[in-house]
């Protein structure tokens, strides 16, 4: 049965912090882009790429340094994003085609229920065509573009979603399998380019009501089925005559059209005058890829960390945050308080003033955002990873710890406030903390009948 909040009438008497009780509720937009690393932000230390509208965001407002994602590959974190439930407790821990449930309760429906109009736009992932997971089931008033990860590969498909329906778009893929990927021999319409109109027309229409928008970009995640021209964007704008190999200039095309795009979209909510009504989230999935012809190394898409996506290690799923809010969050701050994608559920309860559902993996954030009242701190966040022989992952205060493989394997242990780029495993000096570390992931670990630790080969 699903979890019933309070409804709208009631949000709107509830005190958020600092938040007069006659005034709308506020937005939130929500933009998440594809495996864009912690260093591909000029603020936080990316030298090669511009991106001057998301540092000027952050300028504008607070760099959250400690931020983490769900997982660290698309389906999982995505799921914990919209259920506030970590990789050890919520449906889809993994890559693959399952979708949400009835009963699986997401940030949309709590939007929803307290009178918010809820819309998606981009990648979804969370459920195929005529499932149970579908956007529209789960809390959503309104949907516009993919719902397979591997359709979400191709930057020129020949259709796209709206709502439940496939709308066809001009585009030419001779190669197409019957989930839409491959790679287009006509490009005529760049799916991030609709996304961005869409968004555009989301906030307009909705600007006299509170609503939810979560972006879903997916810029700059690579189209696989193209190999090694995975970087797909219609010009490679102000690289193109730099002396890179071409997947970079792509890959960092993508990044500077996406930047672009932030830009308008902060710019919309100005002219329409609900900037100051408006929390603007933005982050990543997971951390950088090393597809389609991309090497993260050499552009330092990790930053100061180690590892990619697809790995536990700090490279892998901390990501790049920034939040804006005129007149709410103080600019130019920053903040290292440790969060995680799954605080988005608590965080929106906070938002509109209601108590976020029982059993959740989840701790508001608006304290840290606001500057007001009590910040919680979790006791650990926790992850943990089926593929690659598997890992699991913690970090509880300095210490983050990883096993691999999970359940069985012996664990590293990293202390960030020395060692941030994880290389150093002090585990032998510190066996107190390592069995602190084994004990929060024997509690975090529920175990599932779809997900199976891998057998050792």
């Amino acid at each position: 049965m699903r979890h019933v909040l309070s409804s709208f009438v009631a949000a709107l008497f509830c005190v958020v912090p600092g938040f007069a009780q006659d005034q709308r509720p506020p937005n939130l937009i929500f933009i998440m882009a594809d495996d864009l690393g912690w260093g591909d932000l000029g603020c936080f230390g990316q030298e090669q790429v511009k991106t001057p509208r998301l540092d000027q965001m952050a300028k504008e407002g607070m760099r959250l340094t400690d931020f983490y994602s769900g997982s660290t590959v698309c389906a999982p974190s995505r799921c914990v994003l919209m259920t506030g439930l970590h990789t050890g407790h919520c449906l889809i821990r993994g890559n693959g085609r399952d979708p949400l449930r009835p009963e699986d309760f997401t940030v949309a429906e709590l939007f929803q229920d307290n009178g918010y109009q809820t819309g998606l736009v981009g990648k979804w992932g969370l459920g195929e065509e005529g499932s149970t997971g579908i956007p529209t089931r789960q809390g959503f008033d309104s949907f516009f573009g993919y719902l397979n990860q591997r359709h979400a590969h191709n930057y020129y498909p020949t259709f796209l979603y709206r709502d439940e329906e496939r709308i066809a778009l001009p585009n030419v893929v001779p190669n197409e399998d019957k989930l839409g990927a491959g790679r287009a021999s006509e490009m005529v319409v760049y799916s991030h380019d609709l996304f961005t109109e869409e968004a555009l027309e989301f906030v307009e229409a909705n600007r006299e009501r509170p609503f939810f928008l979560y972006l879903a970009l997916t810029i700059p995640h690579a189209n696989n089925e193209a190999r090694k021209l995975g970087m797909e964007v219609p010009d490679l704008g102000a690289y193109a005559d730099e002396d890179w190999p071409e997947p970079q200039k792509g890959h960092a095309a993508m990044v500077t059209r996406m930047d672009r795009d932030v830009g308008s979209l902060l710019d919309r909510l100005g002219e329409l005058g609900i900037d100051e009504q408006t929390l603007v989230i933005f982050t990543s999935d997971n951390g950088p890829h090393a597809e389609g012809g991309y090497k993260p190394r050499p552009r330092n898409s990790s930053g100061p960390f180690r590892g990619i996506k697809r790995a536990l290690y700090e490279g892998g799923i901390r990501v790049p945050t920034i939040a804006r809010w005129p007149g709410r969050i103080r600019p130019g701050t920053t903040s290292a308080h440790i969060a995680y994608q799954g605080d988005l559920m608590a965080t929106a309860a906070d938002l509109v003033g209601v108590e976020a559902p029982e059993g959740v993996d989840s701790i508001s954030f608006l304290p840290t955002l606001v500057g007001d009242g009590e910040q919680r701190q979790h006791e650990a966040l926790y992850w943990e990873f089926y593929e690659y022989g598997s890992a699991q992952a913690v970090r509880a205060g300095r210490w983050k710890a990883v096993r691999k493989p999970m359940l069985t394997g012996s664990v590293e242990l990293y202390d960030l406030t020395e060692d941030p780029g994880e290389k150093s495993n002090v585990a032998a000096e510190h066996p107190e903390v390592v069995e602190q570390m084994l004990a929060l992931m024997e509690r975090n670990h529920a175990p599932s009948k779809r997900w199976k630790v891998p057998k050792k080969r």
